[in-house]
């Protein structure tokens, strides 16, 4: 009988240390060939979930299943070496005392003819042939990488966890790097779970992002709606830095330095924040502070003050304190823009690039 290709299937996955939920009801599925990154910051739970998942760690509840076979439930907990998962590690994890050869090699079954087969193809596939004799210590950082992924890929795995996996390398190769294993990982497709604190890795990489926080997933989706939609204030300023904008709701519109935002179905009274990434900041050259084409999107605007500017490369940093009641917002403007500090000047923020939320109590 064929097992159903159903890929990952993780249902309400719990972990408790000292009476204290470090994983809490996470739930998630990935089908064959898709790329699922769970991101969110040093101790959220990311790793142990990982953990949980390839049979290492014991969850307190709920259940993992592959293609349609339970690896963790009610009666079942499958050892580790028969759940036909591949593991990969930040520091790669390879034997010192072994060949490359020897590495990818290690744990395959079948005949001696067959494992050398098998070997020699996955070297080969991440442009490691001519290394076969070395040894790790022999080895750069991103070619003990390449050897990493053949290893885990040799006994063709049907889920693939990575933890971490592009931490250890030189930010030059990294992007390589990456490149190459998301080839790779997309031919043979296998259903792939990435751990990562790095925002830029998880929308390089993923198919779908589940965005974790306090061993909890707050928000998934594709990498475009989980950027341009976040749930919350936090998950906004996961992927970069914010501008806070401060208001009240009166008559479903929150007033602000930068005019009424439609805040409807929240009570008159409840303290709201507006969030806008710098790069849509927009500063109003003409100083007329309506700009030439005036539009309704662009709302009203609101006089600022540099307090410092900064190049940063591509693009320049200007800091400013508003008029209105003296919050601090950052624009980023493209190439060389430095003006000097007590300049006064126009902003603009248009709607479609804000996101309005209730402000919680810390």
């Amino acid at each position: 009988m064929t097992q159903p290709n159903d890929g990952l299937k993780v249902s309400g996955l719990t972990r408790c240390f000292g009476g204290r939920n470090v994983v809490s009801d996470v739930s998630f599925s990935i089908p064959p060939g898709q790329i699922t990154c769970l991101l969110g910051p040093s101790g959220c739970g990311k790793s142990t979930t990982l953990r949980m998942i390839a049979g290492v760690e014991t969850p307190d509840a709920g259940q993992v299943m592959l293609d349609g076979e339970v690896l963790f439930g009610p009666g079942v907990n499958q050892p580790p070496e028969t759940r036909e998962i591949g593991l990969m590690f930040q520091d790669f994890a390879l034997f010192p005392h072994l060949s490359v050869e020897a590495n990818v090699g290690f744990g395959l079954d079948g005949s001696r003819s067959d494992k050398s087969r098998r070997v020699g193809e996955m070297l080969e596939r991440v442009h490691m042939g001519d290394f076969a004799n070395a040894y790790p210590h022999e080895l750069s950082g991103g070619e003990q990488q390449r050897v990493a992924l053949a290893r885990a890929l040799a006994p063709r795995p049907r889920v693939m966890l990575m933890d971490e996996p592009f931490s250890g390398l030189d930010n030059r190769l990294r992007d390589g790097i990456r490149d190459e294993t998301l080839d790779i990982l997309k031919e043979t497709q296998t259903s792939v779970l990435l751990v990562t604190h790095e925002p830029e890795e998880a929308m390089r990489m993923a198919d779908e992002i589940a965005l974790m926080r306090d061993g909890r997933i707050v928000q998934s989706g594709a990498p475009y709606n989980i950027y341009n939609a976040p749930v919350d204030r936090m998950a906004a300023a996961f992927f970069s830095d914010i501008n806070v904008i401060p208001g009240k709701v009166k008559g479903a519109l929150t007033s602000t330095a930068f005019g009424d935002f439609l805040t409807p179905g929240v009570p008159d009274g409840t303290d709201m924040e507006i969030v806008i990434r710098p790069q849509h900041v927009r500063i109003d050259f003409d100083r007329s502070g309506r700009g030439p084409n005036p539009t309704i999107e662009d709302g009203t605007a609101a006089k600022g003050t540099v307090l410092r500017s900064r190049y940063m490369g591509r693009e320049s940093l200007v800091e400013f304190r508003l008029e209105h009641d003296g919050t601090q917002i950052k624009a980023i403007v493209p190439s060389v823009f430095l003006p000097a500090q007590g300049t006064v000047m126009w902003l603009m923020m248009r709607r479609e690039r804000c996101f309005a939320f209730p402000k919680k109590n810390k």
